[in-house]
């Protein structure tokens, strides 16, 4: 294997930022690259080298990737850091990579076209005893009649899902005929706009399950390390919102019997680098392959955490002939939780929310992790994704993670940009998350509790006065109207 002395991350945000991170600890050079967009953001300013995407759309950019491997080759890079998202889970992408003689810092080419596939994943998963939802596929082209007996054999509700998708684009959930005949062409549409790939299945949809995954890194050659189960149950539409490490009131058995499932799926495709097996677990107990993603997590560092290993430099470690660690070696410790802290208004249907950063004051203490991407002064507009950051919890259990998460939200304060933060400190200080009485439909069935009403104008104002670090607050009403042509009726 060639050393890899300069790596190019081809990503944005909070995970460029986090991958640059680690590989400067390590003695890389790493190289960012950039939309004109992008051009003052803190992953740009971290990297060694950064240079501009060109392109007119910015995340059209980023998924340019016969110019981001000319990029690569450019400035030297040996190997190229996909992050997640984007082009990170794209066959072609990788073996482009590959071609040009650089390393891809994740799974081969023929791992992500197995593995990253559901249609393709799934039969695998049945064929080595992993057990599978039942399901069949649809071709939308086809008349409704010819998949109706398939739904009617497996028994409604169903879920559809875009075999080449994930983030629930594509995804829908369908209770009869009718609306089965009605939602397919419209999952196809989804599916082929998001990933250039409009094929669909539909599979028995569990009641109230939770969303388990487990974490391995695998060697190429069938060796294949697991650092444990995540539980990510709190969604909303299909894309998480809450994650922690490890799964709460699982039974040791039951544990394990994932963990195992999903190690013997990933020996068995003989995967390289790290990915993650997805299942879902039904309150019956049975649990059931979900789908696994090729790539690095959103949520890895809350496996980070409690395992006590930095991912990314086990990729790049594996990118680099490497060999694993003995899984003898490692063990778990305490609790670790996540929430994504993104620009949108809850209290709004949780439209997307643009403008610019004010002001930003990250949380600090014992076992807190702020992964962000922003600064103060940057503006956030629709181009991208709605996450701004991650905020990580870490205790000696699941409570004393749950009280440092409450107190890491009450102090994050982020000003000029609407964001979920005080909807994710609901969503921590509830009762049923307390108690770990977490499934998928947990934020639907909690809706109420969990949304608040927009505080009067002279709360917003003091709170912002508190948050600027003013000491002496005072409500000032002019009243004059020479006084409020001069100075506005301000009020502090």
């Amino acid at each position: 294997m060639p050393s890899l002395h300069t790596i190019l991350v081809a990503n944005r945000g909070e995970i460029a930022c986090r991958i640059i991170r680690t590989g400067q600890r390590l003695g890389h050079r790493m190289v960012a690259v950039y939309h004109h967009e992008d051009r003052r953001a803190p992953h740009v300013a971290m990297a060694d080298q950064a240079i501009e995407l060109q392109g007119e759309v910015p995340t059209a950019a980023y998924l340019d990737a016969i110019q981001i491997v000319s990029v690569a080759t450019q400035a030297g890079a040996q190997a190229v850091h996909p992050g997640y998202g984007f082009l990170s889970e794209n066959e072609s992408f990788a073996r482009q990579i590959a071609d040009a003689g650089l390393v891809f810092i994740g799974p081969d080419a023929q791992s992500i076209r197995l593995m990253g596939d559901k249609l393709r994943s799934r039969d695998f998963a049945r064929l080595h005893g992993v057990p599978v939802a039942p399901s069949f596929e649809i071709d939308a082209n086809a008349p409704s009649a010819s998949f109706e007996a398939a739904a009617q054999a497996i028994g409604y509700p169903l879920l559809i899902k875009a075999s080449a998708g994930g983030g629930g684009k594509g995804m829908r959930v369908v209770r009869d005929a009718a609306e089965l005949a009605q939602a397919a062409p419209l999952a196809v549409g989804e599916a082929s706009r998001y990933f250039g790939d409009g094929r669909i299945y539909a599979e028995r949809l569990v009641p109230g399950p939770r969303h388990i995954e487990v974490q391995v890194v695998g060697d190429g050659e069938g060796g294949v390390l697991h650092l444990g189960e995540r539980e990510c149950s709190i969604q909303r539409r299909f894309q998480k919102i809450v994650e922690e490490a490890p799964s709460p009131g699982l039974a040791a058995g039951l544990r394990q019997s994932i963990i195992d499932a999903a190690v013997r799926l990933a020996s068995a495709a003989r995967y390289r680098n790290a990915g993650t097996v997805e299942f879902i677990l039904g309150s019956d107990g049975e649990f059931y392959f979900l789908e696994m993603n090729t790539r690095l997590q959103v949520e890895h560092p809350v496996t980070e955490c409690v395992w006590g290993v930095d991912l990314v430099a086990l990729q790049i470690a594996v990118a680099s002939g490497e060999l694993l660690p003995e899984q003898s070696s490692l063990s778990s410790r305490g609790h670790a939780i996540e929430v994504r802290v993104c620009a949108e208004e809850p209290e709004h249907e949780f439209r997307p929310a643009t403008g610019r950063i004010g002001l930003l004051r990250e949380p600090v203490g014992p076992g807190v992790r702020f992964d962000s991407g922003i600064r103060e002064g940057q503006s956030i507009t629709p181009a991208f994704d709605s996450m701004l950051a991650k905020l990580i919890v870490h205790g000696a259990d699941r409570e004393a993670a749950r009280a440092v998460l409450v107190d890491a939200l009450a102090q994050t304060t982020l000003l000029g940009v609407a964001s979920n933060i005080d909807y994710l400190g609901r969503i921590a200080a509830h009762p049923a998350f307390e108690a770990a009485r977490l499934h998928t439909g947990f934020l639907a069935e909690h809706a109420q509790a969990l949304l608040a009403a927009a505080p009067l104008e002279e709360e917003a104002l003091a709170l912002t006065a508190a948050a600027l670090g003013c000491r002496d607050i005072r409500i000032m009403v002019h009243d004059t109207p020479a006084t409020a042509a001069l100075i506005g009726f301000w009020r502090n």
